[in-house]
């Protein structure tokens, strides 16, 4: 099912202001690096527009937390971190969607493990979307 009015369901269309650097899709997740900001913050997001956790099909929620773990593999390969964190809110967009970014090493501690930190890498999100890739 697709929502027209959904800026998720856009966004995998390949519209819309949340556009990102596609890392991985196939017929339950969609996977892309976020469209603006330091590396590493990550989205998996299921193709099927649902608004939440509880409504994944068992076969969508393996996906979502296989993705997510592979990920967060490739993360730590990938570039220097001190931890992986992912989150479920829910609270802006209405189409299933959980966050995965890391905290890169060298993150004063002043930020809490959710803030983000404006020093933190920058570059070329392409090319780590293309890097993540080879992990899914």
């Amino acid at each position: 099912m697709v929502n027209d009015g959904c800026l998720i369901c856009q966004k995998h269309r390949g519209e819309g202001p949340l556009v990102g650097p596609l890392i991985h899709q196939d017929a339950l997740v969609f996977v892309a690096h976020r469209a603006v900001g330091s590396l590493g913050y990550v989205f998996v997001e299921t193709q099927r527009h649902v608004s939440s956790l509880a409504e994944l099909t068992d076969a969508e929620a393996e996906a979502v937390g296989w993705t997510t773990t592979r990920l967060a593999r490739g993360l730590c390969s990938e570039l220097e971190v001190e931890h992986v964190h992912s989150m479920v809110a829910g609270l802006g967009v209405a189409h299933f969607h959980q966050h995965v970014f890391v905290r890169h090493a060298g993150t004063p501690s002043s930020y809490g493990w959710c803030e983000p930190w404006p020093d933190a890498p920058q570059g070329d999100t392409g090319y780590l979307a293309r890097r993540l890739a080879a992990y899914l």
